[in-house]
């Protein structure tokens, strides 16, 4: 079977395209630097050629809303056209945890926009929504830091890592199509503060974290909406022995 990982050599891409070739399967990385624009369809039907699943894992440059939403939705358009046009039979949408409960943060108005475009595409689709990455969580202090403070909200999240992530796309992209959503996420729930002190007890680099409501991306994010449910699976590895090893 072909699979075409469209974001195929970014963090998540990169891992699913090396779990799907371990099963035996032929898989591609559709990106630019293989020769892939999503946003104006060059090089995407040459890619598609012979291919039964699409894996979008694509991510968009900006977090800001309005650039967020014209990119993947026209991210969208491209790739369903030449889907059908390929005879693509399963399409999968990697999305957020949580997407849908937060409406005044524009990037998750985007994915949800993002996953409306599946649902609506014409090919049979299945979507995984995951929480936060753990690889996420020092990016998010480092824009977070002033001087040596590190500013951020106590909102709750779930973070899970990338690795089990591409896992789960990739069961998803080896079955069939579920018309539906799977949530996944991380074994505990942490406040994003506290994942800024975990990160800097096991890595010390001179900073403290404060805690404040209003700082950065996760400020003032309804509680909980971010975690998942009852409903949600839950993966093994824990942030604290993450960090062990990276």
């Amino acid at each position: 079977m072909k699979v075409v990982v469209v974001g195929g050599t970014g963090l998540i891409g990169s891992q699913v395209v090396a779990m799907v070739r371990e099963r035996g399967h032929e898989a591609v990385a559709a990106s630019p630097s293989t020769g892939v624009d999503i946003l104006t369809g060059e090089g995407l039907a040459e890619a598609l050629k012979g291919a039964e699943v699409v894996v979008d894992v694509v991510n968009s440059p900006s977090f800001e809303a309005e650039a967020a939403l014209d990119f993947f939705t026209r991210a969208a358009r491209q790739m369903f056209e030449a889907e059908r046009e390929a005879g693509v039979r399963h399409h999968v949408t990697l999305s957020i945890v949580g997407a849908d409960q937060v409406p005044g943060y524009g990037y998750y108005r985007a994915k949800v926009a993002q996953e409306e475009a599946a649902r609506g595409g014409g090919i049979p689709y299945s979507i995984v929504r995951a929480t936060q990455f753990f690889e996420f969580i020092a990016p998010v202090m480092d824009m977070a830091t002033q001087g040596t403070e590190v500013r951020l909200p106590p909102t709750r999240l779930r973070p899970i890592a990338s690795a089990e992530v591409a896992a789960a796309v990739t069961e998803a992209a080896l079955g069939e199509p579920s018309h539906g959503l799977r949530d996944i996420a991380g074994p505990e729930v942490h406040r994003l503060d506290h994942l800024g002190e975990l990160t800097l007890a096991a890595k010390p680099d001179g900073r403290t974290v404060v805690s404040d409501e209003t700082a950065g991306l996760f400020a003032n994010m309804p509680d909980g909406a971010l975690i998942g449910d009852d409903t949600t699976h839950l993966a093994p590895t824990r942030y604290e022995d993450w960090l062990k090893r990276h």
